[in-house]
């Protein structure tokens, strides 16, 4: 018998009994994704969406600790030991997006993450002899928030092997790289005077805030294609008739290369609000709204098993692609210290995320289907990893590959 037969065989194997697991566990999955997107919470107060998980976890034998690293919506479920081999961990998003609930799927990522879990427990649970460890990690706040870097200052992805979520989009890829993030905050302070009888006494606040908005216009000519910013104006004024005593702008800045984006990109567009304020004789305070999201940086190892696990369950998919895909992720930051992978999954063709159409589908049968889907495909995946040691080793190999060539 050749090794690919072996190793085929081993595989029909684990297929059926993951195929076997959702069949009895879809209602249950496809409930909980209904029941968080019908009540959407936002970043950090995710409460009943993360009081459903943890429980239905613990309902299914996972041992779980809520509140974990100083977030009262985090949580993590544990089965197995680190002592009888890897530590295989599923990432579980569930927070909603303002005005729009969950479009952007995280009521699905976290019924298919929670799906995945329980299927691989239950394998693993049949056979003879103990093969790791699983992780179920609820990691709230990914909207802005930053919660992953919560997770990682509290220790909770030491000696993680593999980690996976899959994310809602509008195509299905087995992996991809993404652009790093920094949140910023400028607020100016003025003076205000009578618009028209003293508008020299006045310091315009808003002034400040449309000249920052002209210098990063003017600076992205000298940007790398791969970088961006966008604004918000958030305060422009309190009354027409009034010199504006504040303003605020909010901003995003986006690159692929962490370093450049902190130490280079970050700076100059600070300076373009302080030089703003410097001219116009008004402060500026900048803050930073939320921790830098990293660039995602995914395991190729990974992705070719993810690859073959979408075609498994019906869906064509791409290959790991090579291009970054311009948003963030905080899952980047876990990307950059343990072997990761986050692939898309698709709803509809060519659906751009973050829109009430999405928020739409994530409760609908398209939805359902992505559920019943991704948790196969992760679960498939997990068993291959407890399965075949060799794996873990492989995937370790290319990690390091990885960081030596910055990517």
């Amino acid at each position: 018998m050749t090794v690919d037969t072996t190793v085929a065989m081993l595989d029909a194997r684990l297929e059926a009994s993951v195929r076997a697991g959702i069949e009895r566990h879809a209602d249950l999955l496809v409930d909980i994704s209904h029941r968080i997107h019908a009540s959407p919470e936002l970043r950090f107060e995710e409460f009943a969406a993360s009081a459903l998980l943890a429980d239905t976890l613990e309902a299914n034998g996972f041992r779980v600790d809520r509140g974990v690293a100083g977030l009262p919506t985090a949580f993590v479920g544990e089965f197995g030991s680190t002592a009888d081999g890897p530590t295989v961990a599923f990432f579980l998003e569930y927070d909603a997006l303002e005005e729009i609930g969950h479009g952007c799927g995280h009521n699905v990522i976290a019924a298919m993450g929670l799906g995945a879990a329980v299927i691989a427990k239950e394998w693993m649970e049949e056979q003879k002899s103990p093969c790791g460890r699983i992780l179920v990690v609820g990691s709230p706040g990914e909207e802005g928030g930053g919660g992953k870097n919560h997770l990682i200052d509290g220790g909770i992805i030491d000696d993680i092997d593999a980690a996976m979520l899959i994310h809602p989009s509008g195509e299905n890829i087995s992996g991809m790289r993404t652009l790093g993030r920094v949140a910023l905050e400028f607020d100016f302070e003025g003076k205000a005077a009578h618009a028209a009888v003293s508008p020299h006494l006045g310091l315009n606040a808003l002034d400040a805030t449309v000249l920052t908005l002209n210098a990063i216009g003017l600076l992205r000519q000298q940007l790398p294609t791969d970088a961006r910013v966008h604004t918000i104006v958030t305060n422009g004024g309190q009354a027409t008739n009034v010199i504006p005593e504040h303003s605020t702008i909010r901003a995003y800045i986006r690159a692929e290369d962490t370093e450049y984006l902190v130490d280079q990109l970050q700076p100059r567009i600070e300076n373009c609000a302080r030089g703003a304020a410097l001219a116009t004789g008004t402060t500026v305070t900048i803050t930073t709204q939320s921790p830098t999201y990293a660039a995602l940086a995914p395991n190729p190892v990974l992705a070719d098993l993810i690859e073959s696990n979408f075609r498994r369950v019906g869906r064509e998919v791409e290959s790991l692609r090579g291009e970054v895909f311009p948003g963030s992720t905080d899952m980047g930051n876990v990307s950059q210290l343990v072997p990761s992978i986050q692939p898309n999954i698709e709803f509809e063709p060519g659906l751009g995320m973050h829109n009430r159409e999405a928020a739409a589908l994530a409760g609908g049968p398209v939805g359902d289907r992505a559920v019943r889907d991704g948790a196969q495909i992760m679960a498939m995946t997990a068993l291959q990893l407890f399965s075949t040691p060799s794996l873990i080793a492989d995937v370790r190999a290319a990690f390091d590959l990885g960081v030596k060539v910055g990517l």
